[in-house]
């Protein structure tokens, strides 16, 4: 698989961790569930790592319009994306999800390296560049992110803003900076894809400048950048999706893309992703449920809403108040070699952050 760059046009909008509750919820049910004997029923059972406030209304009117009866399955903000992932584990045996609505690539492809993705080609999979879907055909990608630092502009004078990663561990900021806990979500990937990127020993001699720099580990994204809005924190690194909707309430907040420069590392772009479960329940319906996600469509409607996301399908309206690959220079790392580096990385990062 090769490193996935972005095209600059600029309607392109781009753990080591416990099984933990998750929470079940009927999100649509439009017709109904078919019963005759010798019938494929069209209910199906997707288990969802993006927002269930973004994602759950676009879940209801799928199931409306296709008549699938959608039983939604979404993990915590404390452990987002893994949480699903180490369901869907150990669950292979016996496999309870249809799809995976996965916001994030890396635990997706760690799926794939375990051989629990089935192969399938979304009928609009055509429209999606080809550095967002596997060649193989197990996972497509859309609606990505960035990964941005959320400054408060009350505590952060515009002449001191961070413009890098590199500034968690500055020691002026000692205390007063925040990150998501980084076992889960986009930052458990973001730590693993360092560890691609810089190799080793630089990642960890990373976090252990964040750990000595007295980084405030908090529960999630949305949780750094509400710290940051109410002055609790100066900045953290979180979400774009987190970050503009502190930015739209009117808090005093920027959002800065890190590493954006050519010279520099680059800022991480990191899309969605669909996949299909190897031996689902209910096949026909999780074919249906992809076909209806992966369209321009869906990407749009996910890029004028709340959480501002990034169209990868050319021709959809990027969000406004978001930057992409046309104005910001990309990380470029090979996404399978940061799945192969996860487990490594958690290991390291629960080492220092949560060990007692």
């Amino acid at each position: 698989m090769t490193p996935i760059t972005f095209p600059r046009h600029q309607t392109l909008g781009l753990a080591i961790a416990l099984f933990s509750p998750l929470v079940l919820v009927v999100v649509g049910c439009g017709g109904q569930p078919t019963t005759e004997p010798g019938l494929a029923t069209r209910r199906v059972v997707p288990y969802v790592a993006l927002d269930r406030e973004f994602s759950e209304p676009i879940l209801e009117a799928i199931g409306q319009r296709e008549g699938l009866e959608i039983q939604a399955k979404y993990d915590v903000e404390s452990t987002k994306t893994v949480g699903l992932t180490n369901a869907i584990i150990l669950e292979a045996d016996n496999p309870r999800c249809d799809l995976f609505w996965n916001n994030e690539i890396v635990n997706t492809l760690r799926l794939k390296k375990r051989g629990l993705l089935a192969v399938y080609r979304p009928k609009g999979a055509e429209a999606i560049p080809d550095a967002f879907k596997d060649p193989e055909g197990t996972w497509h990608g859309f609606a990505a992110r960035a990964r941005v630092l959320i400054v408060n502009t009350d505590l952060v004078p515009e002449d001191q803003r961070p413009d890098s990663i590199e500034s968690l561990a500055d020691p002026a900021w000692k205390g007063r900076i925040g990150l998501a806990k980084p076992l889960f979500g986009t930052t458990a990937s973001h730590a693993a894809c360092l560890f691609v990127v810089w190799g080793d020993a630089k990642a960890k001699d990373y976090f252990r400048r964040l750990k000595a720099n007295q980084v405030q580990i908090l529960a999630g994204n949305k949780t750094v950048a509400r710290a940051v809005a109410d002055g609790q924190l100066a900045f953290g690194l979180t979400d774009t999706d987190d970050a503009i909707i502190e930015q739209r309430d009117g808090k005093p907040v920027a959002i800065v893309y890190p590493d954006r420069r050519p010279d520099q590392l680059g800022t991480l772009f990191i899309p969605n992703t669909i996949a299909i479960l190897k031996n689902a329940p209910h096949p026909e319906a999780a074919r249906a449920l992809a076909d209806a996600l992966l369209t321009a469509e869906v990407e749009a409607r996910l890029a004028a809403g709340p959480s501002a996301q990034i169209p990868v399908i050319a021709g959809v309206a990027g969000p406004q108040g978001i930057e992409t690959p046309a104005t910001v220079h990309p990380m470029t790392v090979e996404f399978s070699q940061a799945a192969d580096a996860f487990d490594r990385a958690a290991a390291f990062l629960e080492t220092e952050f949560l060990a007692p």
